[in-house]
């Protein structure tokens, strides 16, 4: 192994307590969970009781726990942020993942602090000025590609690079899309966005005709970046993201799975690399990501090319996984061509010949002949359908599916006050339990029962792998004496375990960061006085937040995706020019937004369309 292997770490979402314990179960190397206020996922929110419950499983196996107060702030709830922040600390959190930079004007405990991707971090320029304030880690924006991530990581190699890999996607660089705010009058970067970009769109020319109707031309795939995570660790990734604060319980077991089985494959056959937590994860089911809520997958730009429509225009709902075209359609009955086993009680997703969405749940399956509740009247034979639903799965989901076990090796030995019991766990923790006791000499071999006494550990996070009876004469050690320094041993290990997760906590501040490639006007989402008091003593003198002071002819969105290259009418791809498509407007009721590319920054930009 090479010298200082990087630590490679799988980070899961959490809604809540019990999807919090799920994901360690299932392999997290980390976990990120709303507090009580002031996250980006508002209705995601979790007590300092019910954090602190968390932090105490997790710290066992060396997992991590970040909570994320990753919303803009106003001065009147700054009190109330810092007062949150100590609880956090005192609970053991081990970092905040944040946006504003009032934080670091705070007086606050030694905490963690990681740049969330709402900071808007695309460039080296900039994580570097995070890196100098104070940030140990950077989330980037989702839309790099591998190239610019390891750009990042040559010029920034000091500073941790988390990014995502799996899960729903923005349409706009996240920190910069103030659609929700303009027409609904709930800000994205205060945690109510009303996922504007899920609506169904009709699009019209500069000449005011009619393009397309009633297209979800917004609504973008879920990410999928299994292909790539050695060359996301090549290129410097510290922490593989998977979204979904929002995600029931089931899904966050089945993607997390899915992910610690890819990450393991890789880290067990490179010496480079090891994994930041403890335990092996054993699992009741296969874990299939397609079987979870998606609306089809997209690796997002991650090899730096515009090679597929990263959109999913037809529904904002889940897809799910292929099953095959329709064979036959009678009064009752679709007759499907597929491999797939069908299930009753499944429900399907299907696209009919106009291009419209349907779906339809099942009441039982006979073969590959299923039978629904209600009949859909456009499903045809030749029809594509997708099953968004899967009973079967979903019920073996439901049930206990992990187990997470900590390898732990035992050596007895004699000494002459009596016996020793020495544990070592996986990751080369220890600790010795000494009992001081007459020894008596054993008429018969001792061995199978000593061995069969240390090795019940019952229901701890406990495994044992090797247990070495080193003692000079077969002695008698009662069974309860054998049992009592086992659970030493084990808490033991537990204790030394979380002591060394707290002994570290230390962060750096530097008074006046350079910060390069930094927004100096409503999009540096300032809005309140620490944070402006922040910039000036970087020379900075930034506008106020478009949530503080709306702007006129305000950009409302950044976007790698684009319109044009949606419908086949990009430029850079056809290498035609057409006129009737430079400049495209989009409208759903109130929202009636005009969108702009720039074409040489291969980006999309949209204003409020009057």
């Amino acid at each position: 192994m090479k010298n200082n292997p990087r630590r490679i770490e799988l980070l899961s979402p959490a809604r809540d307590l019990q999807v919090g314990i799920a994901a360690i179960d299932h392999g997290a190397d980390a976990v990120y969970i709303g507090a009580s206020g002031f996250s980006a996922r508002a209705a995601a929110g979790n007590s300092i009781e019910d954090i602190a419950v968390l932090v105490e499983y997790a710290h066992k196996y060396g997992v991590r726990i970040y909570v994320t107060l990753n919303t803009i702030l106003y001065d009147d709830e700054i009190d109330d942020v810092k007062r949150l922040v100590e609880q956090l600390y005192e609970i053991g959190v081990d970092a905040l993942i944040v946006q504003d930079m009032a934080l670091l004007e705070m007086d606050l405990p030694p905490i963690e602090l990681h740049a969330s991707t709402q900071t808007d971090i695309r460039g080296a320029g900039k994580a570097r000025g995070m890196y100098d304030a104070g940030f140990t880690r950077v989330v980037l924006a989702r839309e790099l590609s591998l190239e610019e991530i390891g750009t990042i990581h040559r010029e920034v190699p000091q500073v941790e690079i988390e990014a995502f890999v799996h899960g729903a996607l923005c349409v706009s660089y996240s920190g910069q899309c103030y659609m929700s705010h303009c027409f609904k009058s709930r800000s994205a970067n205060r945690g109510v966005c009303s996922q504007v970009c899920r609506l169904p769109y009709t699009v019209r020319n500069a000449q005011g005709k009619i393009i397309a109707r009633d297209t979800h031309i917004l609504s973008l795939k879920d990410m999928n970046r299994s292909m790539y995570i050695e060359d996301m660790i090549d290129a410097g990734v510290t922490s593989f993201k998977i979204e979904g604060r929002l995600k029931d319980v089931t899904y966050v077991k089945n993607v997390t799975a899915y992910y610690r089985k890819v990450l393991d494959d890789v880290i067990e056959r490179r010496d480079d690399v090891i994994r930041s937590s403890v335990g092996k994860s054993v699992y009741t089911f296969e874990p299939r990501v397609e079987k979870s809520f998606n609306r089809g997958f997209t690796s997002y730009f991650i090899d730096g090319t515009r090679s597929e429509d990263v959109s999913f225009p037809l529904s904002p709902k889940s897809r799910g996984e292929e099953i095959g075209r329709v064979k036959e359609v009678s009064r009752n009955a679709v007759l499907v061509d597929t491999m797939a086993v069908l299930n009753n009680g499944d429900g399907f997703l299907y696209v009919n010949k106009n291009g419209s969405v349907g779906g339809f749940r099942i009441d039982r399956a006979d073969g590959n002949k299923i039978y629904p509740t209600t009949m859909p009247r456009d499903i045809e034979r030749g029809t594509f359908i997708y099953r968004n639903m899967d009973m079967d799965f979903t019920r073996k989901l439901s049930k206990e599916t992990a187990k997470r076990n900590i390898a732990v090796d035992f050596k007895l030995c004699d000494i002459e006050a009596g016996y020793v019991l020495e544990a070592r766990s996986e990751d080369g923790v220890s600790h010795r339990a000494v009992v001081e006791m007459e020894k008596q000499l054993s008429l018969k071999d001792q061995r199978e029962n000593i061995r069969r006494v240390l090795c019940k550990m019952g229901d701890t996070h406990y495994e044992v792998r090797d247990v070495d009876i080193a003692m000079g004469d077969d002695y008698f050690i009662p069974s309860s004496v054998l049992a009592a320094v086992r659970r030493e041993c084990v808490e033991g290990i537990d204790k030394k375990r979380m002591e060394q997760v707290l002994s570290s906590r230390e962060i750096k501040k530097h008074e006046r960061p350079l910060l390069k490639g930094w927004s100096e006007d409503y999009r540096a989402n300032v809005s309140n006085a620490l944070s402006v008091g922040f910039y000036k003593k970087c020379g900075l003198d930034v506008g106020e937040a478009y949530e503080i002071k709306r702007v006129e002819d305000a950009e409302l969105a950044l976007c790698k995706h684009c319109i044009r290259y949606a419908l086949g009418r990009c430029p850079r791809n056809t290498g035609v020019v057409d006129k009737d498509y430079e400049v495209l407007y989009i409208e759903s009721g109130v929202v009636r937004m005009k969108a702009e590319f720039d074409c040489k920054a291969c980006q999309m930009k949209l204003y409020r369309w009057k």
